[in-house]
């Protein structure tokens, strides 16, 4: 699999806060990749980095090939980046259907793209509001929401930060089970998320951070025999 995503001596931060020193990290096509570590280690940081939202004061973003660390952050979208954030950002004063089809493009160019018909096989309970607005949907509807609208973009990689956060155990089942139907699909995912069993049996590779430097990576075979990582950089 050729590198989809290439990182390299990331650095970066918040004015003259330095957050982030020196992140590596590749992403393949088709693969699924985690970024670990406890709260305030530089995780949400580097995905906004990597998005253009915040501006790296050195290394090299690599996307499909081409360096984006210079580009906009709207260049980047373009380019077929797609994220699910932190608190779903939806726009609550549009509907549903409005949500998902302000968001409607074909970045990937695949044939079988994400329509509105797809999201709506995909997570019935839209279909069923598609005519509410977005602040009228319960939590879990509005993270079904916010995964519909980055789909629609038919991206070639797809950020999802904190996609099951807060939300209850049978909602957060059936984003997992989304998940898994978009790893099918062949979508190139990076996960931020806490429930470190179900990601080694969902992802490909992991990173790990401790305060903004990448302290272990490989793969979930790796990870799931390796138990004293958890406790040392995961456990809260």
């Amino acid at each position: 699999m050729s590198a989809l995503l290439e990182v390299e001596g990331l650095t970066g931060g918040y004015g003259a806060s330095q957050v982030l020193f020196g992140i590596d990290m590749q992403v393949r096509e088709g693969e699924v990749v985690t970024l670990l570590g406890r709260n305030g280690m530089g995780k949400t940081t580097t995905l906004r980095t990597i998005l253009g939202l915040n501006r790296p004061t050195g290394g090299v973003v690599r996307f499909r090939g081409e360096a984006i660390h210079s580009a906009s952050a709207d260049a980047i979208a373009r380019r077929g980046i797609a994220i699910v954030p932190e608190g779903r950002q939806i726009f609550k004063n549009l509907s549903v259907e409005e949500n998902l089809s302000a968001f409607a493009a074909r970045r990937n160019g695949r044939d079988n793209p994400w329509t509105l018909e797809k999201i709506y096989q995909q997570f019935p309970r839209l279909k069923e509001r598609r005519h509410n607005g977005g602040g009228q949907l319960s939590g879990g509807e509005q993270q079904m929401l916010a995964i519909g609208r980055a789909l629609m973009t038919n991206p070639h990689l797809l950020i999802l930060d904190e996609a099951t956060e807060g939300l209850a155990p049978l909602v957060r089942e059936e984003i997992w089970t989304c998940l898994k139907a978009l790893r099918e699909y062949g979508l190139t995912i990076i996960v931020i998320d806490k429930y470190i069993k179900r990601l080694i049996g969902f992802a490909d590779q992991h990173t790990i951070l401790e305060k903004g430097k990448v302290v272990w990576q490989g793969d979930s075979a790796q990870l799931s025999v390796q138990t004293e990582l958890w406790d040392q950089y995961l456990s809260v």
